[in-house]
């Protein structure tokens, strides 16, 4: 395995263009079985979540086109169910956690899905009971192998059937498989306390642009009207919103002078208002966020009743999971203190201790919540040598140790690469020192 070196303490310089969204493209991409018809598909991020997803497809049949940098055209009209049953697709299927969005299109399309249990971030307890009760309700029957964890659903003679749902939970993966299910469902399908981020409702307007009829998009309460096919179309993914909170964090954390172009500002939510109270300053530049250096340090600014900070993670329009991490380094170095609260993911936090070893003052109260003391720059955090865990601890390290006295080494960095595309080339790029060894 890769490893990288990386001398901090440098302040960096110059603009920096996000990937696009992996969490969208997971679900766009296997979008693309339900229809026969060519779908294209432009800024694809290449990093190795999607280029196994890319993978997969392409053993399942789907004929794939790459046009350019960042470019696929997909067409599935030979797609070969089949494959579901082979031992090479519950090895392929269970090393990433965005093939189950996989089930809900196979279902609607072909009358069965299959899935092993599929893998990802070891960040704690993820169920995916959201997804088969959702299959359940619009009549599938649901079967589960213990023994090697594989799961099925399969259609009934008569088809899938529109159904009013109430999610336990506004799982963004879930709501998108139930809403790829019940597009080529009979009849209506409402879906109340579902997921409304940017990319679940990307995924909406691009099925609506192959035929589909989807209403409420951008609400918790979607409403579907079955169609019989859907047809081709061309869509683009957004900006990745966790690259762009994990940009700002570096900004921050390294003092340095750094643009971030088009951003697709009015899809970031909260996100530039949650950085603005750990006292970073933003600006808004067109489509683009400008961040000076912080030469003076950023402060943390308190609640109105002077109580300290409290971060949490919220479904959408609250602050997304996946930048909790970013924040909690960034608070190590602010003037004040933060509370961060985790309350999705019981795992995602135990990466402290190595920010700890670097000299952070971070006191760890349960697993889902953490107290940063901040240093206010007076005492610079120490290189070291450190392992990333999974995707967003591992660039929350990597952000530690740009900004660190000294030379450090992570270690499992195909971590970093499952989540961020070329990032040691594209923080060269703003003048890093950092070596992939």
């Amino acid at each position: 395995m890769g490893i990288f070196k990386i001398e901090g303490g440098i302040r960096l310089k110059g603009e920096i263009t996000p990937q696009g969204a992996k969490n969208e493209a997971l679900q766009i991409l296997c979008a693309i079985l339900l229809t026969p018809e060519k779908v294209t598909i432009n800024n694809v991020p290449d990093i190795i979540d999607i280029n196994k997803l890319i993978t997969l497809l392409g053993n399942l049949g789907v004929k794939i086109q790459k046009n350019g940098p960042n470019s696929y055209t997909f067409q599935a009209d030979e797609v070969n169910v089949n494959y579901l049953e082979t031992e090479a697709f519950k090895k392929e299927g269970g090393a990433l956690r965005g093939s189950i969005m996989i089930v809900g299109p196979l279902l609607a399309r072909f009358g069965k899905g299959y899935i092993p249990k599929p893998g990802g971030d070891k960040i704690g307890r993820r169920r995916l009971d959201t997804h088969f009760e959702g299959f359940i309700n619009l009549g599938a029957k649901f079967r589960y192998n213990k023994e090697d964890h594989f799961y099925g659903v399969e259609t009934p003679a008569e088809g899938l059937q529109g159904s009013h749902m109430l999610l336990d939970e506004a799982s963004v993966t879930g709501t998108a498989n139930i809403v790829m299910a019940a597009v080529l469902a009979k009849g209506t399908t409402s879906i109340y306390n579902a997921a409304c981020e940017p990319y679940l409702q990307q995924l909406c307007k691009m099925l609506n642009s192959m035929g589909a009829k989807i209403t409420g998009v951008g609400s918790n309460l979607l409403t579907i009207e079955g169609v019989a096919s859907l047809g081709g179309c061309e869509h683009r993914i957004l900006p990745d919103m966790i690259e762009i909170g994990s940009w700002i964090g570096l900004a921050a954390m390294t003092k340095s002078e750094i643009t971030i172009k088009d951003v697709s500002w009015d899809n970031l939510g909260v996100i530039p208002n949650v950085f603005r109270k750990l006292g970073i300053t933003l600006e808004r530049r067109g489509d683009d966020i400008y961040i000076p250096s912080h030469v003076d340090g950023y402060e943390v600014k308190t609640d109105i009743d002077g109580s300290i900070l409290t971060i949490a993670d919220a479904p959408w329009p609250g602050f997304t999971p996946d930048l909790l991490s970013i924040v909690l380094v960034v608070a190590t170095q602010a003037k004040g203190d933060v509370l961060i609260h985790q309350k999705m993911f019981e795992s995602r936090l135990f990466f402290v201790d190595k920010l700890i070893d670097m000299g952070a003052k971070i006191m760890l109260c349960d697993p889902h919540r953490a107290v940063v003391i901040g240093h206010d720059f007076k005492s610079q955090l120490k290189a070291t040598t450190m392992s990333s865990p999974d995707i967003r601890a591992g660039i929350s390290l990597l952000i530690a140790a740009l900004s660190a006295k000294g030379t450090s080494t992570i270690q499992n960095i195909d971590q970093i690469d499952r989540g961020y595309e070329r990032i040691d080339e594209r923080l060269r790029a703003i003048g890093a020192k950092i070596i992939r060894a």
